[in-house]
């Protein structure tokens, strides 16, 4: 993980047109919370409640198993939408009008965003690092930036290959191992009418892991300024391998993952695999008919790079206006470190993949019916987690990004190449940057 601090995230000299996004965004301001004195803890005796905004369904039945056994500090959870879909806004207003609540849940990737507005505690005033060792390292660094902690992880999504055996013997193919070995099942997979998987051009932060799996970085600071390398060698090699794979016609490009298209056509047998995160899993079940069908099988890999990858993953973050910095970080450790945590999280909320280093859920150990008795957690998404690249970081206008990346993505059906679109969105993506008066160069070559 690079360097990155508030003053690397404005950029040298940006002071003004900085002052003018925060204004756009209806933000809190520029005076950042860290800059004042630790709020106290509160005395023995005290009692508090404290407010966690998210999107995880039923997330006060977790709550309440922490709430049993600290009557003096209670936590509340109220229901917001999911981040892009109107959830990040609620927040950004609710800051900018000096409220909002004690926590929120915070996308790994958005944690950047809200640093640059000055939305999020820094918890190492409050002794986060006493925590770091329970963590995943690769998740803890990404809330971690030269000595400050900015969020606690919440949940992650190791990548793996969801398949249907059955399908894959029709064609003579097992569980590919590599990349090629996945092509090559797909074509053959064609020529009996069945896909094997999906490509949306709509999100692009699947194409962005598969591409962090082949060891690219796309942003990296370097002091005050940001360098941007997203023409490297891994991730046009992974635009030419996909540009190929859909011209040969082996992917369904009408509709993406998990959309009711896709949750049709693979009740139907014509859609045979899903490279997804471990959060998948709930998702699939939901495929009419395909209990005991489907197996999950590592990611298939590069000649070079990583095992594995991350597609999602979200944190519980401390805002800005809490008055109770502490007491909220300490509820969040709780929640995603202990065993009865993490496990009423996996039951009530259904969480990714659990953040500890060590406990992954006591019904993560068990055998799965509808995966027709594979221990996949353990046997896959375990070892998969340890596999991902540790120079992936995210950068403060990362669904910006990701917005201008799916615009040239969906140019692909006109003739458009991804790997035209990867080096005409690099180009906007640095006019942003600058837009926002943030400074960024092109790395050299």
């Amino acid at each position: 993980m690079t360097e990155l601090t508030r003053r690397s995230l404005l950029g040298l000299g940006a002071a003004a047109a900085t002052t003018a996004l925060l204004s756009a965004c209806t933000t809190p301001g520029t005076t950042s919370v860290n800059t004042a004195p630790p709020i106290r803890p509160v005395a023995a005796g005290e009692k508090i409640t404290l407010t966690y905004w998210a999107w995880l369904k039923d997330l006060q039945k977790v709550a309440d198993v922490w709430n049993a056994s600290h009557p003096d500090v209670q936590v509340e959870a109220v229901w917001i939408p999911g981040g892009n879909a109107g959830g990040y806004q609620k927040l950004y207003s609710a800051l900018a009008a000096g409220g909002g609540p004690d926590l929120a849940q915070v996308e790994l990737r958005s944690v950047p965003e809200f640093m640059l507005v000055n939305g999020l505690v820094d918890l190492a005033r409050y002794g986060a690092g006493d925590y770091a060792d329970r963590y995943d390292p690769t998740l803890w660094s990404q809330v971690s930036y030269v000595g400050g902690v900015y969020a606690i992880p919440q949940d992650s999504g190791p990548m793996a290959l969801y398949y249907r055996p059955d399908l894959f013997e029709k064609v003579g193919a097992g569980a590919p191992a590599s990349w090629d070995d996945w092509a090559a099942t797909g074509r053959e997979l064609k020529k009996a009418g069945i896909f094997i998987d999906a490509f949306n051009y709509s999100d692009p932060s699947w194409f962005a892991a598969v591409a962090g799996q082949a060891g690219a970085s796309w942003l990296r600071v370097d002091g005050d300024r940001w360098v941007i390398d997203m023409t490297d060698e891994a991730t046009l090699q992974t635009a030419r391998f996909f540009d190929r794979a859909i011209d040969d016609g082996i992917l369904q490009t009408a509709y993406g993952d998990f959309s009711t298209g896709w949750f049709a056509a693979a009740a139907k047998g014509t859609i045979a695999g899903c490279a997804s995160a471990s959060w998948g899993d709930a998702l699939l079940e939901g495929v009419a008919g395909g209990e005991g069908k489907w197996r999950v099988a590592p990611l298939p890999r590069w000649a070079s790079g990583y095992g594995s990858s991350a597609l999602g993953g979200s944190t519980a973050a401390v805002l800005a206006n809490s008055k109770h910095p502490k007491e909220a970080m300490e509820f969040a450790v709780w929640m995603t470190t202990s065993p009865e945590g993490i496990d009423a999280m996996i039951k009530h909320s259904g969480i990714g993949w659990s953040p500890d280093a060590d406990y992954i859920g006591a019904e993560r150990t068990k055998p799965s019916a509808w995966f027709g008795g594979q221990s996949y957690n353990e046997e896959v998404f375990l070892p998969a987690s340890t596999e991902q690249n540790p120079d992936w970081s995210w950068w403060p206008i990362t669904q910006q990004s990701f917005n201008i990346l799916a615009d040239g993505f969906r140019k692909k059906p006109a003739g458009q190449t991804l790997v035209d679109s990867i080096a005409q969105s690099e180009t906007a993506i640095i006019d942003a940057f600058r837009k926002k008066g943030l400074t960024i160069e092109k790395a050299r070559s």
